[in-house]
């Protein structure tokens, strides 16, 4: 006699949400075993926070350093994992055949940059919280409320992630890594994280301004410093970035 019915074999896929929650997991836990990674990631912005902070080096104007500082360092957390260590992971997944493969199997693609994207989103609050109790440890006076800043890390997430994906998408994983870790330095040094724009002469504030993580750390830096309303000035750079940056990676990205 043959049972039937509880044993019946059902080959097909899992559904497209457990299979993008399963890639997003497996995907965080392979980034946060990455050791170059979390220290891209964590321990620089947290170090930054911490020395800015504490040593006179750079002056910030009026009233804590940390005040200043803190809305910094938490768009560079958003810039280092959603564009500077994307863009390197991603490179060379490409490179190893990594993505290839990932491309045959019965996710779809869309459905892995998704996955891809949620493990950014899972590392960047991590990295809010974390940079957050440090920097209230060191004195920090939020204002503002968290309407205002979660468009903010949002649509700063989507511009950098679409230009990490453009980059790891367009050029060979050694051009990726050098290029990245050249754009992180460049943009922590002119993009209004550490050093004012005001500090900047006049004609390249005005260049400055328009970058994204310039309008990201501006941004942060207006409410949560200065208790100001929602920054639409600066949702609108990040807008035009992510908008960019995601139609351009989506247009040019190469699998092999």
């Amino acid at each position: 006699m043959t049972a039937t019915g509880a044993y019946t074999p059902k080959p097909g896929a899992a559904p497209l949400a457990r299979m993008i929650a399963a890639q997003a997991a497996l995907e965080t836990r392979m980034l946060l075993r990455n050791g170059e990674q979390l220290l891209l990631t964590v321990i620089i912005p947290t170090l930054l926070l911490v020395l800015f902070s504490t040593v006179d080096v750079v002056d910030t104007g009026e009233g804590e350093a940390v005040d200043f500082l803190a809305p910094g360092v938490l768009a560079l957390a958003v810039m280092s994992t959603a564009f500077t260590g994307q863009a390197i992971a991603t490179g060379f997944e490409r490179r190893y055949g990594v993505l290839k493969r990932l491309a045959s199997s019965p996710l779809p693609r869309w459905g892995l940059m998704t996955a891809k994207t949620l493990s950014v989103l899972v590392t960047e609050v991590l990295q809010v919280i974390l940079v957050t109790v440090i920097a209230l440890a060191l004195g920090w006076s939020p204002q503002g409320g968290p309407f205002a800043v979660f468009p903010l890390l949002l649509l700063g997430t989507a511009a950098f992630s679409g230009l990490g994906l453009l980059m790891a998408g367009t050029l060979k994983a050694e051009a990726t890594l050098a290029a990245a870790n050249l754009v992180f330095l460049l943009l922590l040094v002119g993009g209004g994280v550490v050093v004012p724009l005001d500090k900047f002469p006049d004609a390249a504030q005005d260049v400055l301004g328009l970058l994204p993580i310039s309008a990201l750390s501006e941004g942060l830096r207006d409410v949560l410093q200065h208790g100001a309303g929602v920054p639409w000035a600066d949702l609108g750079i990040l807008t035009v970035w992510a908008v960019a940056g995601l139609a351009a990676a989506g247009k040019f990205f190469r699998w092999e």
